[in-house]
């Protein structure tokens, strides 16, 4: 099992621990990882790619485990704080050191929530 994740293009890579990662979102053919220091780095990579990079990597872990949610943001649900369907919005945070705020489409936070619902019961 990788202990970073590797995302590597043409001109650049990047090697970040998954428990440093808050969100990924897309913008375009790019994307923006969201790490729990603040640090916005953005790579150029499309969403899709950094999905199966996670996935052909295997760097899910007990403490890290990566959903796509919609089509423009993964989420580590380590940090999943506060969903709120009607309004739209989901918090990621570790309660102490960041609070991140970021929109999804309902359906999408619906799914979320009944996902976490489902998981807590097991």
């Amino acid at each position: 099992m990788k202990t970073h994740l590797t995302i590597s293009t043409a001109n650049e890579i990047v090697r970040i621990l998954p428990d440093s990662i808050v969100c990924i979102t897309s913008d375009g053919n790019y994307s923006n990882l969201i790490q729990v220091d603040n640090v916005i780095r953005m790579v150029t990579c499309q969403l899709g790619q950094i999905e199966s990079m996670i996935h052909d990597q295997r760097i899910e872990t007990e403490r890290s485990h990566f959903i796509r949610i919609g089509k423009s943001l993964i989420v580590n649900s380590r940090y999943i704080y506060y969903i709120n369907v009607s309004r739209q919005k989901l918090i990621l945070s570790d309660a102490r050191t960041f609070t991140h705020d970021v929109s999804a489409s309902r359906e999408a936070l619906k799914q979320l929530k009944d996902y976490l619902e489902k998981e807590g019961k097991e």
